[in-house]
């Protein structure tokens, strides 16, 4: 039975603050005074201004009860019923226009509850609103229902005061048991939610950044919502207990509950027709339209979701979008994009630069016995169309996967590799170093869209967006001992020696055969172990050239690092170089901590002094983000250099090692560049793919001719720049 209970009308509009907690001396507009910030000097009606709002159908329970701003018009208040304390500002005889939308200022035909109004406001046809402070020209048209409750903690995982902690908000992020669950705040970054979800058995960390977070925002009852300046919202049905930026634009949405939406002048937020959110946090410059549903979800700043997405208890990074799909239970770092009704992404920590495409299932936990799987995938993961992964899988950086179904768990620590099924052989194929070969346009193209598309404002953690990072370039070192390894085993088994060979000499031979390109490697067959969780063989094809590749990267990466460190006009000389050096040889592990590439030795710094209390808030964290990111670029050359060296093997860096460094780098940026443009050309040269025009010219029409690519254009440019770079620093060597 529904619990309906009577109440006074005169008490209507009073004791928003339940008497219980209500501080003392304090009465239930404290808090709200304390947010209304306009500084408007608020006056009583005369008697002329409450005989013309009588005449113009108006009501109020007490018409001293509402205070108004000198520059007041009553003639621009009609058919309005007014409870509680209500003050209203300047209302002046003009109209507002949005896009088409025109509309006098003024209130009208609307019911209004102890309410905040500021200056030259549209409210027209606004049935029920209550408890909200309303910002300068506000334009809220075709409202159904628009309420706080006392309790409202618009989106934030914190407790009230005589809340139990049951109603907490969790996000249950990576695993849909909620082993992994972080309380969303306004604020928080993919680092937080990286940190938060991870480390479980340190309770002393858990409970720090709970505490973190429940301190961030104030527990007493009786904060209104509030709608800042120039926002507009129309023809949208009810929102409740929501707290609005300004600038926001918010048209025919179904249900907005409890949230946050952040919104600026310069980043303007979006919500459109049909979409139903709550329980979250919707970062300014993001746009959510047509039919989308959200729960439980955090979305960072300047994300998308669109075309009937469905996003649950996940968050999104910034710059992602999700359009049509289905994602549950999953953490995403920055730059993620999914557009295809029919892909499906559950309980995976996806770590950014991430494209799936259509049909995709990524973590269906259905194939297990328990919704306790996980899967993680490393920047740039790509599975294809109709891809099926099974729990608990690991992939690294830049892996692709094509098409198929892939029934069994998957662990791949080759970076930049293409996976595949060979359904004839039952096997499981990987190609390392498959983008260098075949598709090196996609890759370096991304990395430019990625950063050319980076629109957060306050740019908190430094993001990775090239290809080349600490953590791909970690795997490479790893994956060219892997190979060493794979190639050694593969050739004795097919060549047994007299005895049983080392680690060391299996090793050794399989280097020796990588080195030489010897072209008995590409007679070998060359299985890999424990890469898949199946009987089935898995299959390493192309090894030799994933070898030359992996070290060819390995000698350019430092380069790359030095230009792209380096001071404006000024090339590192030896000595500074050296001194770099200095200061370690073991190449440092780095992770990937919401898009920003951090030393493991740093991330026990960091989580060891939040357990002393050395940073004791969000913000103290975030600041301790920004200084680590101001160190990158040289943390990053540093760890490029000790790369290097573990796999020269040698033991002191001279000049002559720079040397050929750059120039090996210059061939090797050359390369990289006509690899971008053969990847792009062989659209063009496709039979097939020009078939479906009349001739090449309008080819060219409909697709933009080669010749005029503007990327491959500026990839020359940045090239030919490059390699001038090059010759400009040998020559000062």
């Amino acid at each position: 039975m529904n619990k309906i209970t009577r109440h006074p009308l005169s008490a209507l509009g009073y004791q928003f603050i339940d008497q219980r907690f209500l501080p003392k001396g304090k009465d239930e507009y404290y808090l709200r005074n304390r947010q209304n910030r306009s500084e408007t000097n608020f006056r009583n009606l005369n008697a002329q201004e409450i005989e013309l709002l009588v005449r113009n159908r108006n009501q109020s329970d007490d018409w001293n009860k509402i205070l108004v701003a000198d520059a007041f018009n009553p003639d621009l208040v009609k058919n309005c019923k007014f409870f509680g304390l209500v003050r209203i500002g300047k209302l002046e005889p003009c109209f507002l226009e949005y896009h088409n939308l025109r509309m006098p200022v003024g209130i009208y035909n609307s019911n209004i509850i102890s309410c905040d109004i500021g200056d030259n406001v549209v409210i027209d046809n606004v049935r029920y609103l209550s408890h909200y402070i309303l910002g300068n020209e506000v334009v809220l048209v075709n409202v159904n229902e628009m309420a706080t409750t006392s309790h409202a903690k618009f989106g934030n995982g914190i407790v009230k005061e005589g809340e139990s902690e049951d109603v907490r908000i969790w996000l249950e992020l990576c695993n849909e048991n909620g082993g992994r669950r972080v309380a969303p705040f306004s604020g928080m970054l993919p680092g937080d939610a990286w940190l938060w979800s991870r480390y479980r058995a340190d309770l002393e960390l858990q409970n720090q950044f709970l505490a973190f977070t429940q301190k961030a925002f104030d527990h007493k009852r009786g904060y209104y919502g509030k709608v800042g300046d120039r926002c507009i919202i129309k023809n949208t049905l009810i929102i409740k207990d929501v707290w609005i930026g300004s600038d926001a634009y918010i048209k025919g949405a179904n249900k907005l509950k409890n949230l946050t939406i952040h919104s600026t002048p310069d980043s303007g937020t979006q919500i459109g027709e049909g979409c139903e959110l709550v329980n979250g946090i919707v970062s300014e410059g993001c746009t959510v339209f047509y039919g989308v549903k959200a729960v439980r979800f955090l979305m960072a700043s300047h994300s998308q979701l669109k075309y009937g997405a469905r996003l649950i208890n996940s968050y999104l990074g910034s710059n992602a979008t999700i359009s049509c799909c289905e994602v549950l239970n999953s953490l995403i770092f920055p730059a993620h994009e999914q557009h295809h009704n029919n892909s499906f992404l559950c309980a995976a920590l996806i770590q950014g630069q991430s494209n799936m495409a259509a049909g995709a299932t990524v973590g269906s936990n259905h194939n297990s016995r328990g919704a306790d799987g996980e899967l993680i995938a490393g920047r740039g993961f790509w599975p294809g169309l109709c891809v099926s992964l099974k729990h608990n899988s690991r992939f690294a950086t830049f892996n692709l996967i094509t098409k198929g179904d892939y029934p069994a768990e998957m662990d791949i620590p080759l970076p930049f590799s293409l996976m595949s099924n060979d359904v004839h052989r039952d096997e499981l194929i990987v190609m390392p170093a498959y983008w260098f070969q075949y598709n090196m346009y996609a890759l370096a193209r991304n990395a430019w869209k990625y950063k050319d598309r980076d629109k957060r404002i306050d740019q908190i953690q430094k993001l990775e967006f090239h290809f080349l990072g600490p953590d791909s370039m970690m795997e490479v070192l790893l994956g060219i001992s892997i190979l060493e390894d794979l190639c050694g085993q593969s050739y004795f088994r097919q060549y047994p020696p007299d005895k049983a060979p080392t680690n060391e000499s299996i090793r050794k031979k399989g280097r020796e055969l990588l080195i030489t390109e010897d072209p008995v490697v590409d007679r070998l067959n060359i299985f890999a172990k424990g890469w898949e969780n199946s009987s089935r063989k898995v299959r390493i094809i192309k090894v030799t050239s994933a070898y030359r590749i992996y070290s060819k990267l390995l000698q350019y990466y430092p380069v790359h690092c030095l230009l792209e460190y380096r001071n404006q006009g000024q090339y590192p000389n030896f000595s500074d170089i050296l001194a770099l050096l200095s200061k370690s040889r073991a190449p440092e592990t780095w992770v990937n901590m919401g898009g920003q590439m951090i030393q493991q030795t740093d991330l026990d710094k960091l989580v060891s002094a939040i357990k002393k209390g050395e940073i004791s808030s969000w913000s103290k964290l975030h600041k301790s983000y920004q200084k680590l990111g101001q160190e990158y670029g040289k943390l990053k050359t540093l760890h490029a250099f000790s790369l290097f060296l573990n796999y020269d093997g040698s033991k002191d860096f001279t000049i002559d090692h720079l040397k050929k460094l750059l120039v090996s780098a210059k061939s090797f940026r050359s390369w990289l560049s006509e690899q971008t443009l053969v990847s792009r050309k062989k659209d063009y040269d496709n039979k097939f793919r020009n078939m479906v025009y009349n001739d090449l010219e309008e080819r060219d029409i409909v697709l933009g001719a080669l010749d005029d690519n503007s990327f491959i254009a500026a990839d020359r440019e940045d090239c030919h720049t490059f390699n001038e770079h090059i010759d400009t620093w040998l020559t000062s060597l």
